[in-house]
């Protein structure tokens, strides 16, 4: 990495207004002169690009990648990859953004790919790379907070600088970074794509945050019920069974709207699990025969 001094200023241009410097017609690789071409856009040899080692995005999908490389294959590269010089190491370049478009070119196995060139400090690398992923395609949450908090401790950047530069909510950066606390084995699950963000922040502030993301992903669970669910353990079994008791609004309406209907009483006990039980009360054997008739008559 280079070892110019990082100035502590504000974000930089972003991959929008680099795309717009550019603007000019990518050659397809393979198809053209090799030579420097319009504003330091040249074709280079594929094995002379490196990926960015801070490159927020961890994981591709291998699918992703490979439908990519068909397009690749069948209309060339249509956008330059954005590089650096490798600072000591002639005719050879670090991406700054574009490596999913090298990683599919490899699979659609070109020899060479177009490249513009550029002089970027390592702070305005990382910014690049983060809002290529999020604009282009989605980071996953482990991937995106793990971005952002590079960008703040190793830069000095605060959450609110962050968030106005990259067109999001100071809570949306506090909330995806709040993620990194949790256990490694939950965090994969995330990237895995078996457990939401959502149903993740539920289980920040548990004391067994893996053998709840467990249960979750076992149940089924919805957002809702996994927070209720995170509420519940560690308490003492009679606040639990208290705990179970309280009902959301929608089951409360649900209960009003039967007791209207069958004009009983009616509760609904809906367990974490999806199982449950539904009690109608009746005063007299009259009612019960009323509730009788009542029930032959769902078909």
């Amino acid at each position: 990495m280079s070892e110019r001094k990082i100035e502590r200023r504000g974000l930089g241009r972003g991959l929008s207004a680099l795309m717009a410097e550019v603007g000019i017609e990518a050659p397809t690789a393979g198809s053209g002169d090799p030579g420097a071409r319009g504003q330091g856009l040249r074709v280079v040899p594929i094995e002379a690009l490196r990926a960015n080692p801070d490159q927020p995005r961890r994981t591709f999908d291998e699918r992703s990648l490979g439908e990519l490389a068909e397009s690749i294959k069948e209309k060339g590269i249509v956008q330059p990859l954005i590089v650096r010089a490798v600072p000591g190491v002639g005719g050879e370049f670090e991406i700054v953004a574009g490596e999913r478009r090298w990683r599919a070119a490899q699979l659609a196995q070109l020899a060479e790919l177009p490249v513009v060139v550029r002089e970027f400090n390592d702070q305005e690398v990382l910014e690049i790379a983060i809002i290529e992923n999020i604009q282009r395609e989605g980071l996953n949450a482990i991937d995106e907070a793990s971005g952002y908090r590079q960008l703040i401790e190793r830069f000095g950047h605060t959450q609110e600088k962050v968030a106005s530069a990259l067109g999001k909510s100071r809570s949306h950066i506090a909330n995806q970074m709040r993620l990194l606390s949790l256990p490694n084995d939950v965090q994969s699950m995330i990237v895995a794509g078996t457990l939401t963000a959502g149903h993740a922040r539920a289980l920040i502030t548990a004391a067994d945050p893996a053998a709840l993301a467990v249960k979750v992903v076992g149940a089924g669970l919805s957002v809702r019920e996994t927070e209720r669910l995170a509420r519940e353990v560690g308490l003492p079994k009679g606040a639990q069974a208290r705990a179970r008791q309280q009902k959301d609004a929608d089951t409360r309406a649900l209960e009003a709207d039967l007791s209207a209907n069958l004009g009983l009483p009616v509760t609904i006990d809906h367990q974490m699990d999806g199982n449950g039980k539904v009690t109608i009360r009746y005063s007299n054997i009259e009612q019960l025969d009323q509730l009788c008739q009542v029930l032959s008559l769902v078909q």
